[in-house]
């Protein structure tokens, strides 16, 4: 008797377990069930990393590399040798060097303008390029921008394969861009990366008219790239590569651009007068940070982190005749809101003088609007 107590006991303990597995593991499967009906599937998974994630490129990569160009600059430079008499230092000449250097450019046009780098062209007694299938012609200068860094040069050909402009406002950080240049005369170079920042200022150009306001992408450049072509994945030109900011000299995870809303309005100006005509508002701006308000803040009567301070305004300038006032901060213009000098800048660069802007104004705790009507470039400020 003990042994079929002992024995049913048993019996019952195992179906009381296996009824217990069933009933789990119909709960899992339902909550599986349920999670797989609120999530995407595995398909839906691929297509959004094939069409949103991951955009085909070879298109615009290859249409890249048959419009980007290299350009050799032969400068020639003299040679002083500098000699004391009697304390007085005076200098013999000593003949001339001719330094080489090389950079990228992109062709705009079929027939023969090229985009490029101010620094790539400067102070050339020679410009020869070489496109990706070898050929190679000498090049003129059309036009140099120091402001921008930006120059036009010509080559003498025609049927040439080219880039248009693209909108380098529609870009959204993240988006997928190709760099491209033709460094060392190795053909065309292609990366890719993703914009990182629109609108940086990073202090490197030292000319006295100063404009930058980069596209930082994370597309791999190098010096032999300057000049070269940031496309979009429509294969549409959206900056000129420009700067690497890096301890070596070399690329360190950052390249900057300037972007096609500046340069397609320069080279614009360069192919119809030969210069750049520049509208000037004539203000010296800063940026208005937490740290700037700890500091400023009661100097300027600013308590919140928006637009942007106006520290001087010009004489002479449009800026003054429009009744700007140091001590204003700027929160947009012509309708686009301001955070930063470098925006402000790259919205008044596309423009020519007499053109007109809208400009919203705090000042104090008034909002105030102001037409302006820009004048040339020979006044300084932005």
């Amino acid at each position: 008797m003990k042994n079929r107590s002992y024995f049913g006991i048993l019996l019952l303990s195992v179906l009381a377990s296996v009824v217990t597995t069933l009933v789990v593991n119909h709960k899992c499967n339902d909550n599986l069930n349920h999670l797989t009906k609120i999530g995407p599937n595995i398909d839906e998974v691929a297509d959004v990393s094939k069409n949103r994630l991951l955009p085909d490129l070879t298109v615009a990569s290859q249409q890249g590399v048959e419009a980007v160009v290299c350009i050799e600059n032969r400068a020639v430079s003299g040679n002083k040798r500098v000699y004391s008499f009697f304390g007085i230092p005076f200098a013999i000449p000593q003949g001339e060097t001719t330094r080489i250097s090389s950079g990228s450019g992109v062709i705009i046009s079929s027939d023969g303008y090229i985009v490029t780098n101010n620094h790539v062209v400067d102070g050339s007694k020679q410009l020869k390029v070489t496109l990706n299938d070898r050929r190679s012609y000498p090049a003129r200068i059309i036009a140099q921008d120091p402001s921008t860094d930006i120059a036009l040069i010509k080559i003498e050909e025609k049927d040439l394969q080219w880039l248009p402009f693209g909108n380098s406002d529609s870009l959204k950080l993240g988006e997928w861009v190709l760099a491209i240049g033709n460094p060392y005369n190795l053909t065309s170079t292609v990366t890719a990366g993703i914009v990182s920042a629109k609108a940086r200022n990073l202090f490197v150009n030292d000319s006295d008219f100063r404009i930058e306001s980069f596209i930082q992408t994370d597309a791999a450049v190098n010096t032999g790239n300057s000049g070269g072509a940031l496309l979009n994945a429509k294969g549409e030109i959206v900056g000129i590569n420009t700067v690497i900011k890096s301890p070596t000299g070399s690329y360190a995870g950052y390249s900057f651009a300037v972007p096609s809303s500046i340069v397609s309005k320069i080279v614009a100006d360069m192919r119809e007068f030969g210069d750049v005509r520049r509208g000037v508002l004539g203000v010296s701006m800063a940026e208005i940070t937490d740290d700037f308000i700890r500091k400023m803040g009661t100097r300027y009567q600013i308590d919140e982190v928006e637009g942007v301070l106006v520290v001087a305004v010009l004489v002479g300038s449009a800026a003054q005749d429009a009744g700007i006032k140091p001590g204003d901060v700027i929160l947009e213009v012509s309708g686009v809101k301001t955070n930063s000098p470098s925006q402000v800048q790259e919205i008044i660069a596309r423009l020519r003088p007499d053109d007109k802007i809208k400009l919203l104004i705090k000042r104090g705790s008034e909002m105030k609007h102001f037409d302006v009507v820009l004048r040339n470039k020979n006044v300084r400020g932005n």
